[in-house]
C-alpha cells in the first residue's frame, strides 16, 4: 500500500519539528556561549544544520529504495522500529545531564560539520522510512531543511537570551513526536 495518500502536510511538519529538535537544542546551547548575538554565526549554524537535515534523508531514501523489494511485507514494522529507536534515543539523551559546553567553539566550521552530522543521523533513518513507505522525498526534505534552518537560527537567539535551561526538554519533545508518528504508522498497518 502506498503511504503517499496518508502523508499529510501536518505529519511532514511534525516530522520536521521532531528532527529539528536536536539541532535546535545544540543551537540554544551554542547561543548560550555568546555574550551577544552574532547574526553571521547564527546564520552559519542554521545553514549547516538545515543543509545536513535536507540531504541526510535523501541519502537514506536512496538506500531504502534499494532495499524495498526485500522488506515490503514488514515495512511498517521497520518504519516503527526506526522512528521508535530515533525517538527513544532523543528522549534518553534529553534526560541525561549535559556537561559544560563553554570551552568549545560551536561556530567553527570543523565543529559545525561534526555537529551537523551528529544532529542529522536521525534524518538518515527517517529517509529510509520514507522510502520503504513509498513517500516521495522532495517535499518532506524541503520542509525538514527549512524548519531546521529556522529553528536553528532561532535557537541561537534564544541561547544568547539565556534559554539554555530548556535544551534537554526540547530534545525530549522531538523524541516524543517521532515516537508518536511511528506508533501511528504501525497502528495504521495492523
Amino acid at each position: 500500500m502506498m503511504y503517499n495518500s496518508l502523508m499529510k502536510t501536518l505529519e511532514v511538519m511534525l516530522i520536521a519539528f521532531g528532527l529539528a529538535m536536536d539541532a535546535f537544542a545544540v543551537a540554544v546551547a551554542s547561543g548560550a556561549t555568546m555574550k551577544e548575538l552574532n547574526v553571521r554565526h547564527a546564520l552559519k549554524m542554521a545553514l549547516f544544520f538545515g543543509a545536513f537535515q535536507t540531504f541526510m534523508p535523501v541519502i537514506g531514501w536512496f538506500a531504502g529504495v534499494g532495499m524495498k523489494s526485500y522488506i515490503s511485507g514488514w515495512d511498517h514494522w521497520l518504519a516503527f522500529g526506526l522512528l521508535a529507536f530515533v525517538g527513544g534515543k532523543m528522549i534518553l539523551e534529553g534526560l541525561e545531564l549535559k556537561g559544560e559546553r563553554g570551552s568549545c567553539r560551536p561556530f567553527d566550521t570543523g565543529t559545525l560539520l561534526v555537529l551537523s552530522v551528529a544532529t542529522s543521523i536521525d534524518a538518515l533513518a527517517v529517509g529510509i522510512t520514507f522510502s520503504v513507505l513509498g513517500v516521495s522525498i522532495l517535499m518532506p526534505v524541503l520542509v525538514i531543511g527549512l524548519v531546521t534552518f529556522l529553528l536553528s537560527a532561532a535557537g541561537v537567539r534564544i541561547g544568547v537570551s539565556g534559554g539554555h535551561f530548556c535544551e534537554n526538554r526540547i530534545g525530549i519533545l522531538g523524541g516524543v513526536i517521532l515516537l508518536a508518528i511511528g506508533v501511528k504508522i504501525l497502528l495504521t498497518h495492523l
